[in-house]
């Protein structure tokens, strides 16, 4: 569970970061922060940033609108499960794909994913994280190939992430009206899970699974 005081540290960072003009946080302010939409890195930097502007950043990237909302949820949750385990808690996770051309990739999961950049870093850019709704990837490049035919030829299953989602139904038909490359079809699993698995530009394999039928 995310530590109040760690928040503000965050916070304070990304003032201090924007201060010194640090051109990664520039990104991830636009892609966060709507009023900053738009602007080119250069731009964001000159822009006043305050500090309550550093910690709406914090609780958008937390899945909160507001500072006040993000040091209330956590309140609350802390609330919940003191009484109950004293145990780290795993708040969530964001898949490492490696790729060999960063500008490629994002193009491919924003134009027919349908995700959205939060940053993209490097000159020319090696690393960057994108995300839809509450799913978040990080795309990492990588030199030559990711996968090579042997490996394929041996693993061809092999799963890079897997995205939960409500209902896989209507993503998977909308996915399909965007041309999108499928490895499998939807499907029921023996288990009751709706599922199906796209393949990127790089040949990793996403599996959207959920419940609904």
């Amino acid at each position: 569970m995310p530590n109040i005081e760690n928040l503000r540290k965050q916070a304070k960072q990304y003032l201090r970061w924007h201060r010194e003009r640090y051109y990664p946080v520039a990104a991830q302010i636009r892609s966060i922060l709507g009023r900053f939409g738009g602007l080119p890195d250069s731009e964001v930097l000159e822009t006043d940033f305050k500090l309550s502007d550093a910690q709406e950043l914090v609780a958008r990237k937390h899945g909160f609108e507001s500072w006040p909302a993000l040091v209330k949820g956590i309140e609350t949750m802390t609330a919940s499960t003191a009484a109950t385990s004293n145990k780290p808690v795993i708040i969530t996770a964001e898949p490492q794909l490696f790729v060999s051309d960063i500008e490629v990739a994002c193009r491919f999961y924003l134009e027919k994913l349908g995700f959205k950049i939060v940053f993209s870093y490097g000159e020319p850019p090696f690393y960057a994280q994108v995300f839809r709704d509450g799913g978040r990837l990080n795309l990492r490049k990588v030199g030559g190939p990711v996968f090579d035919s042997d490996f394929r030829a041996r693993e061809r299953d092999a799963l890079s992430a897997t995205i939960i989602v409500d209902d896989p139904k209507p993503l998977f038909l909308e996915y399909q009206s965007a041309g999108v490359t499928f490895h499998q079809a939807l499907r029921t699993e023996p288990w009751g899970a709706r599922t199906f698995i796209v393949r990127d530009v790089d040949g990793n394999l996403i599996a959207f699974a959920g419940g609904q039928n």
